[in-house]
């Protein structure tokens, strides 16, 4: 039997930020803590958020999100969440600030320590609906974290492990595609990558979920035509537009589960050596990954190609690491400061990673390590 469910509310239009205090009436919530990132007010989409969406200036804001969410940082936001009184999350950001409002919420309600909520430790089931609402709105068009049912933090211990149930996914997503207009095009590439990745992905692993394929398919070609112009001219409205829905289909296909890319990412991304962007990971390893996942994959392997527009005979890989050269981004992970003394510990947890386990082709210790070997 297969269960499908297509999934939470959302609001998706130039101007959507608009509904954000009607749809917060509409959960019965009033006291909204906003979780976002210091570069999110730098930037002045958080005045503009409060200005266009009905939100009073007085109300409660967390702006302490890193670039990789932490455990420490969950533990702060939920202390200013109590102290001012909240009684639901507005999430603004990409996905890390999305995240981090998915933990907040978890946390305010769930006793710790976080760790036990994990999904590679049994933490699914513990996780129940006794959480405060949830409102995504996403500022970068890639992660899917508006519609996503995890959450992915970094422990105390360095772990970056996935927090994962139906009860994650926020209440409502409102996504509005004038909150990307500003983003600078490398992180437009990046997060563009991200969106292309999470739609390959889901798409080759082996759950039986047809609705989710042809969202995947249509998102990858949607964001195959778009993410160049996009980068190219940030103001270009369409692109940006057919992007954010791109990453919105992104999210919604994660009900298959990913892959092995993301089973490296995760923890190349919790190195506290040096700070790794998740969808510029993504773009590094993606070409790896398909040339290991190629065995076994051949009809699939076509029907990306077609929805990529490539001829029949094209090489994924290779049009993928094309893809991220036009866009600029780096080659390599030894171009991102990435070292190989780290490969065996990546590998041993990426062995763990709950993306391993709906990779099209099983993958050992030692196959990860020949992944990231081939990615330097």
């Amino acid at each position: 039997m297969a269960l499908i469910q297509y999934l939470t509310r959302i609001q998706f239009d130039s101007g959507a930020i608009t509904m954000l205090a009607d749809e917060l009436k509409l959960l019965g919530a009033s006291r909204p803590l906003v979780v976002t990132d210091k570069g999110i007010v730098a930037a002045g989409l958080l005045a503009a958020v409060l200005a266009r969406s009905g939100l009073p200036q007085d109300t409660a804001i967390f702006d302490g999100t890193p670039e990789n969410p932490t455990e420490a940082a969950a533990i702060e936001a939920v202390a200013c969440y109590k102290a001012a009184g909240c009684d639901s999350i507005v999430a603004l950001g990409g996905g890390s600030a999305i995240d981090l409002g998915k933990a907040v919420s978890l946390l305010a309600t769930h006793g710790g320590p976080l760790q036990q909520y994990a999904a590679i430790l049994g933490g699914l089931d513990r996780i129940t609906a006794d959480k405060p609402a949830v409102i995504a709105v996403p500022t970068t068009a890639g992660t899917g974290s508006e519609v996503g049912r995890a959450a992915l933090l970094t422990l105390e211990d360095g772990r970056k492990l996935g927090f994962i149930s139906p009860h994650m996914i926020p209440n409502v997503a409102i996504c509005d595609p004038d909150l990307t207009l500003g983003l600078p095009p490398y992180l437009t590439a990046a997060t563009g990558m991200d969106a292309i990745t999470h739609c390959i992905e889901t798409f080759l692993s082996p759950r039986f979920n047809p609705v989710a394929d042809a969202i995947a398919l249509d998102g990858l070609a949607r964001a195959a035509r778009w993410l160049e112009p996009a980068t190219r001219d940030g103001t270009n409205a369409q692109a940006r537009q057919e992007m954010m829905m791109a990453a919105l289909q992104g999210g919604l296909t994660f009900q298959k589960g990913l892959g092995a890319v993301h089973s490296l990412s995760h923890p190349l991304g919790g190195l506290k050596s040096v700070r790794l962007h998740h969808g510029t990971l993504n773009a590094v390893l993606l070409p790896a990954v398909l040339r290991y996942n190629a065995v076994g994959s051949e009809e699939k392997y076509a029907r990306l190609r077609a929805a990529l527009g490539l001829s029949p005979d094209a090489d994924l890989a290779v049009e993928m690491a094309a893809l991220s050269r036009r866009l600029g981004l780096p080659a390599t992970l030894s171009q991102m400061g990435v070292t190989a003394d780290c490969f065996e510990t990546v590998a041993q947890h990426a062995v763990k990673d709950h993306s391993t386990a709906s990779n099209p082709r099983p993958v050992s210790a030692p196959d990860f390590v020949r992944i990231l070997q081939q990615s330097m």
